[in-house]
């Protein structure tokens, strides 16, 4: 890169930062959430949402749980108002939930800002001004001084017209680029403006800190956050927010770092959308709670769902390696993932464990609405026996024995392979069948009668190779005495090397599966037989696993 000397650090650490937010290890509960997806996000859309978009992504936000959500900036436009005034005259808005609007400080829009607010039972008005270092030099080209008396002057504003309004007005206020802001700046015009609003235990103000632009590394963030929350006029009677956007993938971690520096609250969207790369991930922050058992207060119970109207009222695409919320985060491709997964699935079952500790999964994914066998266990080349021998199991019922699940690994493998393509379960099962169960050709034995005679004989009806034979042999078992009279018709030469059953119970649960092993010299072969009865099940496991080896 040949223009590093042309970048200088743009942000105001704080010296001799306590840090004591370093000490804590976890969030130990969950903040207020506020949704901006209806303004940060919807403003970032190539194309805004229509009225009824917004209608239809407003009521999956209250029944997420959102308590509080920024519906947009009523006097920026017609379609704002609009949308505010249809939420409240329609009375979409339910009582426990109180929706946000912005307003600059400046006298006609706020105005306006409560003139659309005109019946609501709840809200916050947020009140913002840039107080950056590069916005007052290089935009407004005022002063600290000047800067202060605007956000104060608003402050005033909003205090008055709160007075001839019925309902219940809250307030906030944001010094936006606050991140960009000598951190005793942002302390000044923030008390001033907690001085004009006077806050009290029934009336708690919003102190929002936003990364309106990423300047830092997320520590720098938090001793900013730490340095607020203790200097702060009305601490008790604050809630401090957080507002992260994403310029340097730190979104996540600027807002966990700021929770534990003492923040109360974060403003964020489903899935990160935002201008540029985007706000803090809602979805992400509160799944990382949960993950270590903390109560999100959020259901995301059904993160399919969610991700479907999501991209259906943005038109955005939710990224397949979005944690937790995309297609791909807990499939697992690799061999050794599926069969340790699969393990520590069956190690849960075994010992009855109520605690989620399952290697490579960070949570269960059936908690947020996904499914083992199309999510997380993915079949392509790189598959192991593991994964393909649960996906049998979990999906269909087919406890294959372990040196079977290698021999049908290694062909579906090939199978993969060969069309460069992931499988899905259904053509799992397809090749499995196609290849062990109930194979008929070239032998086939259509009819098997036994006696106690010598052990016990069997008298079977062969086909083999389009020839009907009938034989005649005995042996230790069933079984046995079937394969020395399959041997003695037909001239071939191997043993029976293993069998195995199990009620099929994925299905008709009075069917039994058989698993039969044939060896011929160094080379093991397997079959698979149906049937409602046990005896011809095991058969028809014996033909399938001959009929692999005549192949």
């Amino acid at each position: 890169m040949k223009n590093t000397e042309k970048y200088t650090r743009q942000f105001f650490d704080v010296p001799d930062a306590p840090m004591r937010w370093a000490k804590k290890s976890y969030i130990d509960k969950a903040p207020v959430w506020c949704s901006v997806d209806l303004r940060d996000g919807n403003q970032a859309l190539i194309t805004p949402m229509t009225l009824e978009e917004k209608l239809d992504f407003f009521r999956m936000l209250v029944a997420i749980g959102f308590k509080e959500i920024e519906i947009g900036f009523p006097a920026a436009s017609e379609t704002e108002y609009e949308f505010c005034r249809t939420l409240i005259e329609k009375k979409l808005i339910p009582d426990d939930v109180t929706i946000q609007v912005l307003t600059q400080s400046r006298e006609h829009i706020i105005k306006k800002t409560f003139e659309a607010l005109e019946g609501c039972k709840n809200a916050i008005v947020h009140l913002y001004n840039s107080t950056s270092l590069a916005q007052r030099e290089q935009v407004f080209r005022k002063t600290k001084a000047e800067i202060t008396e605007l956000a104060v002057c608003g402050a005033r504003l909003c205090k008055e017209y709160r007075e001839r309004f019925d309902g219940n007005i809250r307030f906030e206020y944001s010094p936006e680029s606050f991140t960009g802001t000598e951190p005793d700046f942002a302390l000044e015009i923030c008390n001033a403006v907690l001085d004009v609003w006077q806050p009290t235990p029934e009336d708690k103000v919003i102190i929002n800190l936003p990364v309106t632009v990423q300047l830092s590394m997320p520590h720098i963030y938090a001793n900013q956050v730490e340095f607020m929350c203790d200097h702060l006029k009305y601490r008790e009677n604050v809630i401090v927010s957080l507002h992260p956007h994403n310029d340097r993938g730190c979104g996540v971690a600027d807002t966990e770092m700021g929770l534990l520096a003492g923040a109360d609250r974060v403003e964020g969207t489903l899935f990160g959308n935002g201008e540029r790369t985007g706000n803090v991930d809602i979805i992400v922050l509160a799944l990382n709670m949960y993950s270590q058992g903390i109560e999100p207060g959020l259901d995301l119970s059904d993160i399919p769902s969610i991700a479907e109207i999501y991209t259906r009222m943005t038109k955005m695409e939710v990224y397949e390696r979005q944690p937790y919320s995309g297609k791909l985060v807990f499939a697992a491709f690799s061999g050794s993932h599926q069969d340790a997964i699969a393990k520590g699935m069956k190690w849960r079952e075994e010992h009855g464990s109520e605690i989620w500790n399952v290697p490579y999964l960070p949570i269960d994914p059936k908690d947020i609405g996904r499914v083992y066998e199309t999510d997380v266990i993915r079949i392509n080349s790189q598959s192991g026996k593991g994964g393909i021998g649960y996906i049998l199991e979990t999906r269909y019922g087919y406890n294959l024995p372990k040196k079977m699940r290698e021999n049908v690994g290694y062909l579906v493998k090939g199978v993969s392979d060969r069309l460069h393509k992931e499988l899905m379960p259904d053509e799992v099962l397809a090749i499995f069948r196609e290849n062990y169960v109930d194979l008929t050709s070239p032998l086939n034995v259509t009819e098997a009668h036994f006696r106690q005679q010598n052990g016990i004989e069997a008298s079977i009806d062969v086909v083999w190779q389009g020839k009907h034979i009938h034989a005649v042999d005995s042996g230790n078992g069933r079984l046995d005495a079937v394969s020395n009279a399959i041997r003695s018709c037909t001239g071939l030469e191997y043993s029976l090397s293993a069998y195995t059953e199990h009620a099929l119970e994925v299905g008709s649960a009075s069917q039994a599966v058989s698993y039969v092993e044939v060896v011929n010299g160094d080379k093991s072969y397997w079959g698979t037989g149906i049937d409602t009865d046990i005896i011809r099940s095991s058969i028809k496991a014996l033909v399938s696993a001959v009929n692999n080896m005549t192949r």
